[in-house]
């Protein structure tokens, strides 16, 4: 998938598929809780976020760090940029596999993720990023992942 990385420069990012084949047939959409598109593979591939473990690469290439606001599809980006004053201020940074606002924004509310994400650009730390990787890490291994409850009320893209 095509993402905007840091400065909003495009880079290609690999996931597991965790969805139905065609699964935007009718053009981008968000995941709701109960989502019928995800396969039961994918739900734990998400719960456990091992559909992120691909990302290693774009880490490795330069485009992503380990910690840092989560790189959106473009589609989305630029709707939530249209939508939300200042939603391109995260690309100010690289993009992460994990941050604060996976970590904290329980309602995959986009306001809410960017003023996460921002919060995180503004003390960003080794010490911010060391945490943020050990909450990661025991969500992975306690299958806590995936369990946001917002967009079962949002209308999508």
């Amino acid at each position: 998938q095509q993402r905007p990385g840091k400065d909003g420069v495009p880079f290609t990012v690999r996931k597991f598929r965790t969805m139905v084949p065609n699964a935007d047939k009718d053009g981008p959409a968000w995941t709701v809780e109960g989502d019928k598109r995800i396969t039961r593979v994918g739900r734990f591939l998400r719960k456990t976020a091992i559909d992120e473990l691909p990302g290693v690469f774009s880490i490795w290439s330069g485009h992503m760090s380990l910690v840092g606001p989560r790189a959106l599809p473009m589609d989305e980006q630029r709707y939530l940029e249209g939508k939300i004053a200042g939603f391109g201020e995260r690309l100010k940074v690289r993009p992460g596999l994990t941050g604060l606002a996976q970590l904290y924004d329980m309602r995959d509310d986009a306001e809410t993720k960017l003023k996460y994400d921002l919060e995180y650009i503004g003390r960003m730390s080794i010490w911010l990023d060391l945490k943020i990787l050990v909450i990661s890490i025991a969500n992975t291994i306690a299958i806590r992942w995936d369990r946001r409850s917002g967009k079962a009320t949002q209308s999508g893209l």
